[in-house]
């Protein structure tokens, strides 16, 4: 490609379809929006129903959505939602891995009631939705998956060892399905969200001496806001990114240099 030849559309996803995996809420519903504003169809599977809060913002946009109420860690429910996907848009073209959970414990009392469930939906059901989703991108010879990591992708932690496992994990899936389907004009990377400023970090902000740790390792010196990460996802997601594959950015602030 000439150089003459780029312009702002590299980045628009008009008439992709996205599906993103806990898509309606949290930074899930940010990954939906970012991926409808900038043109795409989202299917979201989901064991939550929000009431159609997300299907009105994201209809807003003048892109469709499509919600599925599923457990992702049902055996072959992964193949279903791929398989419903395809039978209502004809294709797959984005597929964001963001479903989780997370359970917190003193690591004697971390046991595999905590470890199961949080590895079956956190690594296990994002290997699933891959595995199925590369069977409809390989054929069409394009493609992208993205992971959604963590700074535990990088770091230990404490209170979850299953967090930090998973989100390792999630890497190793990410240079995995990178060097399988390269050849495929398939692109796999993946995103590490810092510290955000949500419901679930309200209590850590609000406590001075939390707040203060976590500020001191951030150079940019502020919790991130969900609309932060929408950016990094139209990119990764569009033809903008197309030489980019087995990368996991992390958008952190600048946490992880200091």
């Amino acid at each position: 490609m000439e150089i003459t030849e780029f312009s702002m559309d590299f980045f628009s996803l008009a008439g992709k379809v996205a599906i993103v995996t806990g898509g309606n809420t949290g930074i899930g519903r940010a990954f939906s929006l970012a991926l409808a504003k900038s043109g795409a169809n989202i299917l979201v599977p989901s064991l939550i129903d929000d009431d159609g809060t997300t299907q009105k913002i994201i209809e807003e946009t003048g892109s469709c959505y499509v919600f599925m109420e599923v457990d992702l860690t049902e055996e072959g429910v992964p193949q279903q939602v791929v398989e419903h996907c395809v039978e209502v848009f004809g294709t797959v073209d984005v597929l964001v891995n963001c479903a989780g959970m997370h359970l917190c414990a003193e690591v004697t009392q971390f046991d595999r009631s905590k470890w199961d469930p949080m590895i079956q939906l956190n690594l296990t059901a994002a290997f699933e939705m891959s595995h199925q989703a590369a069977k409809v991108m390989i054929p069409q010879r394009s493609g992208k998956i993205i992971n959604i990591c963590s700074l535990f992708s990088f770091l230990g932690g404490q209170q979850s060892p299953a967090n930090a496992a998973a989100k390792h994990g999630l890497v190793g899936l990410t240079k995995a399905y990178c060097d399988e389907l390269a050849g495929y004009n398939i692109q796999v990377n993946g995103i590490a969200p810092g510290y955000l400023a949500t419901d679930m970090t309200e209590c850590d902000r609000e406590n001075p001496e939390i707040n203060q740790r976590v500020l001191a390792h951030v150079p940019a010196n502020y919790w991130a806001e969900e609309a932060d990460l929408m950016g990094a996802m139209v990119y990764l997601a569009s033809p903008a990114s197309n030489f980019v594959n087995g990368h996991i950015l992390p958008i952190d602030g600048g946490y992880l240099v200091r």
